[in-house]
């Protein structure tokens, strides 16, 4: 079982061997929102051509090559069985281009939850820190 953290956690079966994730074909579309499909990879009447082999293997498909073939990164920690999919490109281009963060929430110290949108129209810092 892994755990997929893009929009939403979605959690399906698959494996991690190295910075492959192999998934079932029909998971893309839940996890992606994306589907293979002879042309490609395609998502309503659009689709990307796709060089199936690079991704597709007996069991299973590629989710990191399916995302980047669709303009999302991806990285997996084979640890903690965990991927993450980052926003697609051209919402990434959008947000630096309109200078918009986007929003977020996480539990303050006092365990309190906190959304970057709560504090619209005031300045901001955000302080980011790890342990590692």
């Amino acid at each position: 079982m892994i755990r997929v953290i893009a929009d939403r956690m979605v959690e399906t079966e698959g494996r991690i061997d190295g910075d492959k994730v192999v998934v079932a074909t029909d998971a893309l579309l839940d996890i992606l929102g994306w589907e293979l499909k002879d042309e490609g990879l395609c998502r309503d009447d659009a689709c990307i051509p796709t060089d199936r082999a690079t991704i597709e293997s007996p069991d299973g498909v590629d989710l990191v090559a399916a995302a980047s073939a669709v303009g999302r990164p991806a990285k997996a920690d084979p640890a903690t069985g965990a991927v993450a999919l980052g926003a697609p490109a051209l919402d990434r281009s959008a947000a630096l281009k309109d200078k918009v963060a986007p929003n977020f929430t996480l539990t303050d110290i006092d365990g309190e939850s906190r959304s970057l949108a709560d504090y619209a129209g005031t300045k901001r810092l955000l302080v980011a820190f790890s342990s590692w």
